[in-house]
């Protein structure tokens, strides 16, 4: 029993949400962008509000607290030790993975990727003049794995320097094992390719499953690698503004602080220092808390989609709060469902071409909400197929 009200809904209209005043119809029901409809932790609220009675809000300077939160809670919760030398940080993880790119690349080099994938994957890759090479994922039931075979392939092509990561996965809600990391990460340190490894999700995992950071698998690993972290997307705190790069390489380190200097995303500002530092010392009970709900919500939908809709399959959930459904029985490309259900059924889902060819005829679904309203949501889905 938890301590925290997660089925009380707050309205969020006209809130300059970009999740709920993004619709031009105030009826539509928004399952899409990746922010949860939750109040984050009241830890996190209350230092806010002390930090909002002091009236006077110039330039941060970010404090040692704000590092040793980050060592302390990733050494308790996931059992690596980050070195306060090795943080660089900036204002979120996709200006954090552009700027990377940036930092070791040249214009004309491949990056590989992990497909269907997270959609800002292909326009940081494309923004820094590089190439994506997609390695699809192979379906397993109501579950995906890697092709470690066709990992191989593309990483020894010498015009592929970067493998970039994402773990746990957007949009398929795997949590890699050691051994597929292990796997993945000697393939790469064979073909000399890095592995930046995106995992804003790595709190966000339900029991039975474990998140491993991929730089603490081993030292080889750790100098072979960059990592991208946050507290925006587990504490609900996107909108203020931060991220963490982790590299223990001083050299590809300078590099890459170069690179953030150039993009202008070298600077956080005082609430996005107060919140991750209230997320990582005081947010632990909270999230507990949230991932029981959430892993409720997943259940919920399942036990709905098994009896009412047992033609749209969703994957197997073991990490992050998007729920990826198999949508091609209807015979709609991903796009044209999109805009239907949200003309039809008043329901915004993203579409699954946008994150990649092997995401066609797929839609994610972001379950954090209330359950009466992922119930609401189901609902308009069911009703639209029926039609």
């Amino acid at each position: 029993m938890n301590n925290y009200d997660f089925d009380c809904i707050i309205p969020r209209r006209n809130t300059n949400s970009y999740k709920w005043d993004g619709a031009e119809n105030p009826d539509v029901l928004p399952m899409w962008v990746a922010d949860m409809d939750f109040k984050t932790a009241p830890a996190i609220i209350e230092a806010l509000k002390n930090r909002v009675e002091h009236g006077i809000f110039g330039y941060t300077k970010v404090p040692d607290e704000y590092y040793a939160s980050i060592i302390d809670w990733f050494k308790s919760r996931h059992g690596w030790k980050i070195e306060k030398d090795w943080i660089i940080y900036t204002s979120g993880v996709v200006p954090a993975i552009s700027a990377t790119i940036k930092a070791l690349t040249s214009p004309g080099d491949k990056v590989l990727v992990q497909t269907p994938v997270y959609n800002c994957f292909f326009s940081s890759i494309r923004n820094n003049g590089c190439e994506a090479v997609e390695s699809p994922l192979i379906p397993d039931g109501n579950t995906y794995r890697m092709d470690f075979e066709d990992l191989e392939r593309k990483t020894a092509d010498p015009g592929v320097k970067l493998f970039l990561l994402c773990s746990p996965h957007n949009p398929v809600g795997r949590v890699w094992t050691e051994e597929e990391l292990r796997r993945a990460g000697e393939i790469c340190r064979r073909n000399g390719v890095i592995v930046l490894s995106d995992e804003i999700h790595c709190e966000l995992v339900y029991k039975g499953h474990r998140h491993i950071p991929f730089a603490s698998i081993s030292e080889d690993f750790l100098a072979n690698s960059v990592t991208f972290f946050s507290p925006s997307k587990s504490f609900n705190i996107a909108g203020l503004q931060m991220a963490n790069i982790v590299s223990s390489d001083e050299t590809v380190r300078k590099k890459i602080d170069k690179a953030i200097n150039i993009n202008e995303v070298c600077d956080i500002n005082t609430f996005a220092v107060i919140s991750s530092v209230a997320a990582y010392r005081e947010g632990g009970e909270w999230l507990d808390s949230l991932l029981d709900y959430l892993h409720g919500n997943y259940e919920f939908m399942r036990v709905f989609c098994r009896k009412h809709l047992p033609d749209f399959p969703i994957a197997e959930l073991e990490g992050t709060y998007l729920v990826w459904m198999d949508c091609r029985k209807l015979g709609l490309g991903s796009e044209a469902l999109e805009e239907a259900l949200i003309q039809d059924a008043r329901l915004w889902l993203n579409a699954g071409k946008m994150y990649g060819a092997a995401g066609e005829g797929f839609m994610r679904w972001n379950i954090a909400c209330p359950r009466a309203v992922l119930e609401d949501g189901l609902n308009r889905f069911l009703t639209y197929v029926r039609k």
